[in-house]
């Protein structure tokens, strides 16, 4: 169970997480009627404008982990969240889609996310540290959700201007909370189950299984992008249902697709059918593509469309970072998610980008046609997957003069461990393990050093 400075430290980073993440989700149902008002624009730089915040995210969010570990987490969280805050004050004063493009490429420079992680790792002892990610990850899923149905309210009362300098508050707000909420730091350390280590990202790419999830959050992010370029407009044409009133459509949609997505994860997970409800739920994304194209003009299919692909859509996002945690190397698993994240924000701005010169060049129908094939290849490549293993990232601190080579050997043969690696700088043991069997007291026996004993005696090094 964490303790009351870990909950705090992870409740107000999860807080810190959701007030940025809440203002970019906001846009998406709303910008595209926006942005055809502004000077200069036309299909394709309103799709560049949407998904442009995904290039500079997904490029710089692995060097803000990396320069954060040398100048420290709080200084980058603030100066990431100043220039989130400049780019939306920039979006939110621009009357062409020129001066837009630019204030969503700087709120993506404001790249913090992997620094909120790592700060997290800071804040919490490794028993805790999964409990602690977790509550961060629901705070994103959660985001999303209300960000869907809020957008529309928003925008309907200020405008998407508004939502921009909703932006700018939000930002403010963080930056407040990092300040005088967030605790400090007791020490500064590179966490390789949270943060990218430059040194093992080779290996990561060289994974084929490690590829092809990667490729998925690609492909859906992209998928997500481009559709918003034109389903607002299918809602107003089809449901006569104006921009500022959709969230009456999402609202219904979302509860649906989290009833839907419950019991979907408790059978991948507690029944072990993870690869079975995994290739089902990239088999419904393409059905929902295929439904939109061929049937968008049909109240029904439109409505049943954004259900089956909201379900979908909320199953891959719950269930692609347990398998990348299940399938990396267990001293490379921050390494593994953050190129996934990295490949998440890249998959947005390609879904903007290439599907706002399809709607350019096609029209809707073009769209569709994109986010099909997409699906598809991701459905070819989902079917030929290894099972998961099932396996559980653990680690164990490390007593000061064990050998790293014969201490992993021997947790080797701890039941229930299927893989090891010490890191001896770390004084971390990094352990894959099945969770039914894994014997953690002869483990921590054999390391030396119990876990909460070891957080506790970090030494003080002040505020950031």
């Amino acid at each position: 169970m964490m303790e009351r400075q870990e909950l705090r430290a992870a409740l107000s980073l999860a807080a810190v997480f959701s007030v940025r993440l809440l203002g970019l989700f906001m846009i998406y149902p709303v910008f595209a009627a926006y942005a055809r008002n502004l000077t200069g624009a036309n299909p394709y730089l309103i799709g560049e404008a949407l998904g442009i915040y995904g290039l500079t995210q997904g490029l710089l969010q692995i060097p803000f982990g990396l320069l954060s570990d040398k100048v420290g987490r709080k200084i980058m969280i603030v100066v990431g969240l100043t220039v989130f805050a400049l780019g939306s004050a920039v979006a939110a004063l621009s009357t062409s889609i020129d001066g837009v493009i630019v204030g969503r490429a700087l709120q993506g420079a404001g790249a913090v996310g992997s620094v909120i992680l790592a700060l997290v790792a800071d804040l919490t002892a490794e028993e805790n540290r999964t409990k602690a990610m977790a509550l961060v990850g629901v705070t994103i899923g959660a985001s999303f959700m209300v960000a869907l149905v809020a957008g529309p309210i928003v925008a309907d009362v200020a405008g998407v201007a508004g939502i921009f300098w909703l932006m700018v508050a939000l930002a403010l707000l963080g930056i407040a909370i990092t300040e005088f909420v967030v605790p400090n730091p007791p020490q500064l350390r590179v966490h390789r189950d949270a943060e990218a280590v430059p040194r093992l990202i080779g290996a990561v790419l060289r994974d084929k299984e490690l590829i092809r999830l990667d490729v998925g959050i690609f492909v859906l992010h992209a998928m997500l992008t481009a559709s918003f370029l034109v389903v607002p407009g299918l809602l107003r044409g089809t449901l006569d249902v104006a921009v500022g009133s959709q969230w009456l459509v999402y609202l219904p949609v979302l509860v649906v697709s989290v009833l839907v997505m419950v019991p979907a994860i408790i059978v991948a997970e507690k029944y072990r059918r993870m690869k079975g409800v995994f290739v089902g739920a990239v088999a419904a994304l393409f059905a929902s593509q295929v439904m939109l194209h061929l049937g968008a003009g049909n109240l029904y299919v439109l409505l049943a469309a954004l259900v089956v692909f909201f379900s979908a859509f909320n199953v891959m996002e719950a269930s692609l970072p347990s398998l990348i945690t299940k399938t990396a190397p267990p001293d490379a698993k921050g390494t593994a998610m953050g190129l996934y994240s990295s490949l998440q924000f890249l998959g947005i701005f390609c879904g903007g980008v290439v599907g706002g010169f399809a709607n350019q060049h096609g029209g809707d129908a073009a769209v569709f046609t994109l986010t099909a094939a997409l699906a598809l290849v991701w459905l070819v490549v989902a079917a030929t997957m290894a099972q998961p293993s099932y396996l559980t990232t653990r680690l164990i601190p490390v007593a000061d003069g064990k050998d790293a080579e014969t201490l992993a050997a021997k947790l080797r043969q701890v039941p229930g461990v299927a893989e090891a690696v010490v890191i001896a700088e770390d004084k971390l043991a990094y352990l894959k393990v099945d969770a039914k069997a894994f014997d953690a007291e002869l483990a921590e026996s054999l390391a030396g050093a119990p876990a909460a004993a070891a957080f506790a005696s970090s030494p003080s090094a002040g505020g950031v």
